[in-house]
This record gives C-alpha cells, structure tokens and sequence, in this order.
C-alpha cells in the first residue's frame, strides 16, 4: 500500500501545478478586461487571481515548514489551510462559472481562458477537498497533540506535618 506522505507530496504537487495554470489563464482574462474594455476585470475573475497566489503561498508552506522549520509547524494551522484553499477555490469556480453564465456573448480566446480556469479552479477544489480528507485522517490517527500537562498538586508527606488547628472560643 502506498504511503500518505507519497498521496499528500503527489496532491501538493498537482496543486501547485493547476494553482499556477490558473494564475495564468485568470491573469490573462484580467489583463484582457483592464485593457481592451472600458470596465475593470469582474470580481470573480481577481478572487480566483488572489486564491491561486494564496495557493502557492500555503503549498510552500506545508511542505517547507515541517521540513526546515518544525517549531512553526502545526496541524490545526495545516488543517486550516487545507479547508481554507478547498472553500475558496469552491467559491471561485462557482462565482466564476454563474457570472460566465449570465454573460450575452462570450467568444474568442478571452472566453476560452475563463472557461478553463472554471474547470481547474473545480480540479483545485478536487484536489483540496482530497488533501483535507487524508490530512484530516492523519490528524485523527495521531491526535492534535494539544494535551495539557496535568498541575503537579502539593502533597503533604503525612497527615501530621500539617499546623496544629487554632480554636476559636465561643461566646457564652
């Protein structure tokens, strides 16, 4: 059976892959939109910019930190990413995709690079949602390793080296 740490290095490395392709296609569409039309590139079309650039960010993050910088490292933070790139790929794609559908036209290679940066933004969220589940089962087999160390609680060596009780005299 393979390793987990061969499944996660293979979905790391596609994620850095599709990341840049949609970094590229999406940077092209922008560029299309600030500079061929009157209007900015559509928000839709900069989330998916910005997520791609998070992407590579968070990838260097989880396979360099553990490897060079350990203290740094931890799996709620690992986790966090993962689920954060799955959601914000997720939004992406699908803002991405009902914005294309509303559109009147859409022709040409402009049309074609948003269409296919739907389709890796949806593989991104694949392989995200993936990396989240064996990460989450690695997490499950070895705790989060957040147990506290119990208090040390003072002990008294016998019950006779404890001060003598003062009493106190009762009014008659």
């Amino acid at each position: 059976m393979v390793s987990s740490s061969f499944i996660i290095l293979g979905l790391r490395a596609a994620q850095m892959v599709f990341a840049i392709i949609v970094m590229g296609l999406t940077a092209y569409v922008a560029h299309w939109y600030n500079v061929d039309t009157l209007t900015s590139s559509p928000s839709q079309i900069n989330w998916l910019l910005a997520v791609s650039i998070f992407t590579i960010v968070s990838v260097l993050y989880l396979e360099l930190t553990p490897r060079f910088v350990p203290k740094l490292s931890h799996q709620l933070v690992a986790m966090g990413l993962e689920a954060c790139n799955a959601l914000f790929y997720f939004a992406g794609f699908i803002a991405l995709s009902v914005f294309m559908s509303r559109l009147l036209f859409c022709r040409g290679s402009v049309c074609g690079a948003a269409q296919a940066s739907i389709a890796f933004g949806a593989m991104e969220f694949l392989l995200w949602t993936a990396s989240a589940i064996v990460m989450g089962k690695e997490v499950a087999k070895s705790g989060l390793g957040l147990s506290l160390p119990l208090p040390k609680l003072r002990r008294n060596k016998s019950p006779s080296s404890a001060p003598p009780m003062k009493e106190v005299p009762q009014a008659a």
